[in-house]
């Protein structure tokens, strides 16, 4: 009976130790093999043995991690105060040197971010900064990848989330673009007047020159339409016999001998054709009366 419950109890140690001499570093870490506190190895990923209560296995995932950096001020070239808060990706490249070389290397590298990315802020003006983010961003990655090496870190991206000027710097730059819109907004308005006087000035001008147009194309029509009047007339008279003039002449006497004149002036070749006057004939039957 005591030789079962010895056996009993041996086994269930032997069970005890196999479980905790059993140790799973899972995908995408590694363990590192600590011998009664002291660095022995570096273990892959999967099932790794260890002996119980003398070693221990700390794992150090070896996957991307993002960070978000909380904000912090910034003074640029030009004396301006700017806050800025970023994010950043980071990989562990070597599990020994991140847990061994430094207390916290993810917070060493924070550091570092943040002193390049106020380097390089500090060389810019404040307008040259906030429009500049996209080259901003590439910069401190670059800068700070053979530091973090020590710490076995990489630095993947480096992103400015927000980059913004203190209130009053706001204000002020409210004030300036308010400034602006209102001087481009008056500069519009009066664009637009003068173009409006301009078309108007035209539109007036255009029609001036066609009313012009179509009096003298009317004065034309009328010119050639008494030319032709003319040329008729003449055509006419040329084919006329001497008696329509005879006649014309007549009527001409008879239309002065109707009118308040006293006098008239004929040539020698008419003054056969003067008793032929009305008038005349009057007088000359008064005279024989008388």
């Amino acid at each position: 009976m005591i030789f079962s419950i010895s056996t009993l109890l041996i086994a269930i140690i032997v069970v005890v130790l196999i479980i905790f001499s059993c140790s799973i570093v899972p995908q995408n870490y590694e363990g590192l093999v600590e011998t009664l506190g002291k660095y022995s190895k570096t273990e892959k990923a999967g099932l790794i043995f260890i002996i119980p209560l003398i070693q221990r296995v700390r794992k150090v995932s070896l996957a991307l991690q993002p960070l978000e950096i909380s904000k912090y001020s910034i003074i640029t070239k030009d004396n301006a105060e700017v806050s800025t808060s970023l994010t950043l990706n980071y990989q562990v490249t070597d599990s020994f040197k991140y847990f061994y070389n430094n207390t916290d290397s993810v917070e060493s590298m924070v550091q570092l971010v943040r002193g390049h990315l106020r380097d390089i802020i500090g060389r810019m003006d404040l307008n040259d900064a906030l429009g500049s983010t996209s080259q901003i961003n590439a910069q401190p990655a670059d800068a700070i990848g053979d530091l973090t090496n020590v710490y076995g870190i990489r630095v993947i991206r480096v992103n400015v989330d927000e980059l913004l000027p203190s209130k009053e710097i706001q204000r002020a730059m409210d004030k300036q673009l308010t400034a602006d819109r209102e001087k481009t907004a008056t500069i519009a308005k009066a664009e637009g007047e003068a173009r409006n006087i301009e078309l108007t000035t035209k539109a007036k001008s255009d029609a001036l020159v066609a009313t012009a147009k179509a009096k003298a194309e009317a004065i034309k029509t009328q010119a050639d339409a008494e030319k032709y009047r003319i040329e008729q007339l003449k055509a006419a008279l040329a084919d006329a016999p001497d008696d329509y003039f005879k006649n014309q002449s007549i009527a001409a006497f008879k239309d002065l001998a109707k009118g308040e004149n006293n006098l008239i002036v004929m040539d020698k070749d008419n003054l056969t054709q003067l008793g032929n006057i009305p008038a005349v004939r009057e007088i000359w039957k008064k005279q024989d009366q008388d």
